[in-house]
């Protein structure tokens, strides 16, 4: 058998990081709607601005195959503690259930809002120990009251 060759990586600034993700996400969920026949993923978002027009919180994620995953959900400190955050996550799970999806997943590191998320009604699924060093990443996932689908 011939040695392999070495393939050379190319490392990439921030700027290139960013457009290579949005790459490997579009090729990756090909790949997945390919494999599930789930072919209906989309974005989802939703924000809070003051009155001058700046963000103050907001959230983004997705739903894909019956599952809503939210990737962040952020207010800003100046602003916790007025339910801001609650009425974000109400906000997602109604798009959610209007898509059909059957649950809402979510991450969250046990030094930012594990609390939050159990009074919310989510259920701790799993967590990764050392993610980061001295903390762990937190799996929660919610199951979603039935609601027509939006076509």
């Amino acid at each position: 058998m011939a040695a392999m060759k070495p393939h050379p990586v190319t490392l990439l600034d921030e700027a290139q990081c960013e457009n290579l993700d949005a790459f490997l996400a579009e090729r990756i969920y090909e790949f997945n709607a390919k494999a599930t026949g789930y072919f209906d993923g989309r974005l989802l978002g939703g924000s809070l601005r003051n009155e001058t027009g700046e963000i103050i919180a907001g959230f983004n994620g997705h739903t894909w195959g019956a599952c809503c995953e939210i990737s962040h959900l952020w207010v800003s400190e100046t602003h916790r503690g007025r339910g801001l955050g609650a009425a974000l996550l109400q906000a997602a799970e109604q798009k959610a259930r209007r898509r059909g999806c059957e649950q809402v997943v979510l991450s969250t590191h046990s030094f930012q809002a594990p609390a939050f998320y159990k009074r919310h009604g989510y259920e701790r699924k799993c967590a990764i120990e050392g993610r980061p060093k001295g903390h762990s990443n937190i799996i929660f996932a919610k199951q979603l009251g039935e609601m027509k689908p939006e076509p």
